[in-house]
């Protein structure tokens, strides 16, 4: 086991983590006043998930969370991060607070901490209350921004005594694309650019929230988990470049330029719904504490060639002005991802460049893959190749703080169902059993390397 040259040298005080979901893992959807949220609408339409299944149970993270705190504090990170299920602490997405709902939260909490444990919760991560969805049009509607802020300030009510740093949101980008664009992630809309509105209604969740939790303490420091990877024309021609740099947009500019330069691209603000959109830009592009970074795959793109694709995982209609094209000469998660390590270095070197004193401290609040199996070398080397990836980038300039692995625990993987597996831990969802992989054990060594343990 190599592990000196890749984790060594990581600066002390590096925020090693694990990340995890609600939905993907929580199970009790009907316990303790929990609401239903627009998966749970969306699971239950057959076809909607390829394997059929749920997350009725998923990992039964619920009523197994103490277990689940043990393996996180054994593999010897510092930080967990998980989300907050909106609908389990307001049912209805407004007013009421459900007491029981954060009584959950407040006991994985004091478990996290009782662990030496940083608890670093999302406040969203795709599970819109089902009421506001139905009543206000979800995120199609101005007011869910509002509403989310009123959401968070009660969390931090609650938790804001042992919690300080926060994400308001999990990819908004892929929020916006899959659920509102394409339809194949709840709420199942399909209003391709049409969402635009949906994505300028989350970034003013996330600047509205970031005021509440602040509001409700000084020692809050924000971020947000933003997806982002590096896009490749498929050729030098002038159709393939223009439709990669609209998918750059898309995907990488469209979030992060409000939020750290404080205006939209060219040509994308007058297409966003606001009355006044300079003053949400004032709320949306305050100054973050941190920029979370989701990063799994690169994107090479081509222009349209009038035909359907199945890419990734996903099914893209004939009509969209790009094309994804497979990057060869790379290994394949079963995802259908490939694997470039090196994709991440120049992904954060690129934001070092282009948001330069503007960029805040970055953290990795994603990475990894999906492979089946206990045995799971696969796992190992992405690991490894993207830890050295990060640190080539940190050596480079990139002021990079922080690395959760996604995921803790195999688990409900959203349209895929249970088919994909991502987790250091492998969860026989029949009987609930939990048993680390090789990949977990590989972790917990390289960890030890990493900060000098004995």
């Amino acid at each position: 086991m190599t592990t000196g040259e890749v984790v060594s040298r990581f600066p002390d005080g590096f925020l090693w983590g694990v990340s995890t979901s609600a939905f993907q893992i929580e199970g009790a959807l009907e316990e303790d006043g929990r609401g239903p949220s627009v998966w749970d609408a969306f699971t239950a339409v057959p076809g909607n998930v390829k394997d059929g299944t749920t997350a009725a149970t998923a990992c039964d993270h619920y009523h197994r969370y103490r277990e689940d705190v043990a393996l996180i504090h054994d593999l010897g990170v510092v930080a967990y991060r998980f989300s907050i299920a909106w609908p389990r602490v307001v049912p209805e997405g407004t007013s009421p607070v459900n007491p029981a709902g954060l009584d959950f939260y407040d006991r994985l909490v004091d478990e996290l901490c009782a662990r030496g444990l940083e608890p670093v919760p999302t406040l969203f991560h795709w599970d819109t209350p089902l009421a506001l969805e139905e009543s206000h049009g979800g995120w199609r509607h101005r007011d869910t921004a509002a509403h989310f802020a009123d959401y968070a300030a009660a969390v931090a009510d609650r938790l804001g005594d042992r919690v300080t740093r926060w994400i308001t949101l999990n990819e908004p980008a892929e929020h916006t694309l899959l659920g509102h664009a394409l339809g194949q992630h709840a709420p199942g809309h399909t209003l391709v650019f049409d969402a635009l509105p949906v994505a300028h209604h989350l970034l003013l969740g996330h600047g509205l929230a970031a005021e509440a939790l602040r509001s409700a303490s000084g020692e809050a420091r924000i971020g947000i988990a933003n997806s982002h990877g590096p896009v490749w024309p498929a050729s030098d021609d002038h159709a393939d470049k223009a439709a990669a740099d609209l998918y750059d947009l898309l995907l990488n500019r469209l979030f992060a330029d409000p939020l750290l330069l404080g205006h939209y691209p060219e040509g994308i603000a007058e297409l966003m719904p606001a009355a006044d959109l300079a003053a949400d830009l004032k709320f949306i592009g305050r100054p973050l504490d941190w920029y979370g970074v989701n990063y799994y795959q690169p994107t090479k793109v081509a222009a349209p060639d009038g035909t359907s694709t199945d890419y990734a995982g996903l099914h893209l209609p004939a009509d969209l002005p790009f094309t994804p094209r497979p990057i060869e000469d790379h290994p394949l998660t079963d995802f259908g991802w490939p694997v470039v390590p090196e994709a991440l270095t120049e992904l954060l070197l690129h934001l070092r460049t282009r948001y330069a004193d503007r960029l805040p401290p970055l953290i990795i609040t994603e990475n990894g893959c999906s492979y089946p199996g206990l045995d799971d070398q696969e796992r190992i080397s992405f690991l490894r190749g993207h830890l050295h990836a990060l640190h080539t980038a940190m050596q480079s300039g990139a002021d990079v703080r922080g690395y959760f692995v996604w995921s803790l625990l195999d688990n409900f993987e959203w349209a895929e169902g249970h088919a994909r597996r991502f987790g250091l831990v492998h969860v026989d969802y029949p009987t609930q059993r939990r048993t680390p992989k090789a990949s977990y054990h590989w972790l917990r060594a390289a960890l030890h390397a990493a900060t000098d343990r004995p």
